[in-house]
């Protein structure tokens, strides 16, 4: 078991962006939950912090990045996205839940790879 000197945050989705994912063309599930969207959420790992309130500073300062990145995850037609990306809108969309350890359970060393937006549009 080892400590890895990052900190987490997850970055859960609240009602508006379900409402705006809702509004999207191409027949979204009518029966997506707010509760489904949050149950797999995006989870960061962000430098070591001692409190909540500098983790949270730390997305915030990131905001823009994460706000397209979540947005591009479901719709890559950036016309339909809300304008414009504050940092007001991210706070109103998305709640920001921190976890100041992190653990790894796992004896191979950890892999980073690009962050590569999925295709929404890819044929099967």
């Amino acid at each position: 078991m080892y400590e890895v000197n990052r900190s987490i945050a997850l970055i859960r989705p609240n009602a508006p962006f379900l409402t705006w994912l809702k509004s999207l063309p191409g027949g979204l599930d009518a029966g997506l939950r707010l509760e489904d969207l949050a149950a797999d959420c995006n989870a960061l790992l962000i430098p070591p912090v001692d409190d909540a309130d500098s983790a949270a500073d730390f997305v915030l300062h990131h905001y823009q990045t994460l706000f397209q990145a979540e947005l591009a995850d479901w719709c890559e037609d950036e016309t339909l996205w809300p304008a414009p990306l504050t940092a007001e809108r991210f706070s109103e969309w998305f709640s920001v839940e921190i976890h100041s350890v992190l653990t790894d359970l796992v004896d191979a060393p950890l892999e980073r790879e690009a962050f590569v937006p999925l295709d929404l549009n890819a044929e099967d």
